[in-house]
């Protein structure tokens, strides 16, 4: 039981539909919990549904602490928490941002049953934070996150550059416009405000120079604070598409070192192959190979679950999984039709492609040959362009069929992880 909650919570393991069922119904209690939070601030609105607004938090604040408890029992399962203990790696998680910000999300409902008149400011700040918890669900804002923490110290650079501008001008100001508007550039504080007001393009115009020289002087400030509001911009976002980039390519990375064909290569030549995949979308009932084609293709799914519809039976293959392996170098008629269960994201080894690079490299060419004849040989091709661990990753299994020429088929069923299969 802890094993499959760990699975669950964290969405590692073969329990992929009821981790992804979880994360959609936490991440629709998060968006709720903080629209409730802002309506509940509303005279009419908390006049008129108040009752219901604190069940729902309640309910919602409960199930948040069931979650962090559940997290904290599960966390001596994290593979680099195991080796400290079930107490150390429980403290150990316990302070980790994650787990800090699980507490957050459960703390309201505690404030609420023990100090319910003392921390009404609280439990709403509380409460709006919650939004926090959608970083554990949202790769692209954990990215984010990354991204300003590797460049924190250009951020804080470009920052004291920022504040210095606004320093000098402000000064500047001052010296120009106080004779003119003493009670408008009382100090250099007061030339701060305009100052930046002025360099973050806001300009509220309750504050501006009126002499010939500080007019001069603010255009200046005016032009140069485009390219200093830039500079810390730029930072972010040229970090934020390395982060993308690196992630992306360390997915695609892995994908291609499991497959056997190519599991004795190097990391830069499993490099190269990366660099050989297409990107291709397709909608759920979509056909992505079909029975008859010439299979000239192989397929990664990065996302989605895909069906390959067998003579007898229908394998199903999820996130992470492969199909066609040894069609990028046989290239034989496909055996079965594989169509998308799920809406998918596929990343697309075209044979061709992989030739060219062939080619190119007669050493990693005759690697990938040598490996794909020893294959065959062995007799690890069954059903058609499908190969033994394809369909091992399914839980399907090929036995030899005494007095006939098909491998017989056997299913390990999971009905936590698999949909049910079709005839």
């Amino acid at each position: 039981m802890k094993r499959a909650l760990y699975e669950v919570l964290e969405d590692t393991g073969k329990r992929r539909v009821a981790a992804r069922s979880l994360r959609h119904f936490l991440v629709f209690l998060i968006l709720l919990n903080i629209v409730l939070a802002v309506l509940e601030t509303v005279p009419q609105v908390r006049t008129t549904l108040g009752h219901h607004l604190r069940f729902v938090q309640l309910g919602s604040g409960f199930v948040f602490l069931v979650e962090y408890v559940l997290r904290i029992y599960v966390a001596d399962l994290h593979p680099p928490l195991r080796r400290y203990g079930p107490l150390w790696s429980r403290l150990r998680y316990a302070v980790h941002p994650d787990a800090i910000i699980d507490l957050i999300g459960a703390l309201p409902l505690l404030f609420v049953l023990f100090l319910p008149n003392q921390a009404v400011t609280i439990v709403v700040i509380l409460r709006l934070l919650r939004f926090l918890k959608l970083a554990r669900y949202s790769p692209a804002l954990r990215s984010l996150i990354s991204a300003v923490v590797g460049e924190r110290k250009a951020l804080l650079g470009s920052s004291m550059i920022i504040f210095g501008v606004i320093l000098l001008s402000a000064t500047l100001m001052y010296l120009v416009e106080h004779n003119v508007q003493p009670e408008k550039f009382r100090s250099i504080l007061h030339g701060m405000y305009w100052a930046i007001t002025t360099i973050t393009t806001v300009g509220y115009g309750d504050v501006v120079p009126v002499s010939n020289l500080g007019k001069l002087l603010g255009s200046f400030v005016m032009l140069m604070g485009y390219g200093l509001i830039a500079l810390p911009v730029g930072i972010i976002a040229s970090a934020f598409a390395r982060e993308i980039h690196s992630r992306d390519f360390v997915v695609t990375w892995s994908m291609v070192a499991r497959v056997p064909l190519f599991e004795d290569l190097t990391a830069t030549e499993i490099a190269e192959v990366s660099k050989l995949l297409q990107a291709q979308t397709v909608r759920k009932g979509g056909i992505i190979a079909a029975q008859g084609d010439v299979a000239d293709r192989m397929y990664f799914i990065s996302e989605g679950e895909v069906a390959i519809n067998l003579k007898h039976d229908t394998v199903y293959l999820g996130e992470g999984s492969f199909f066609g392996e040894l069609a990028l170098i046989n290239q034989s008629r496909r055996t079965a039709t594989v169509t998308a269960y799920r809406d998918c994201q596929l990343l697309v080894l075209e044979s061709e492609a992989l030739h060219r690079l062939l080619d190119k490299d007669a050493s990693l060419g005759k690697k990938i040959m040598d490996e794909a004849r020893e294959r065959v040989h062995e007799g690890k091709k069954v059903l058609g362009e499908l190969a033994e661990e394809e369909l091992h990753q399914a839980g399907v299994y090929a036995s030899s069929n005494e007095g006939g020429d098909e491998p017989e088929l056997s299913f390990e069923k999971d009905t936590a992880a698999d949909p049910p299969k079709q005839s």
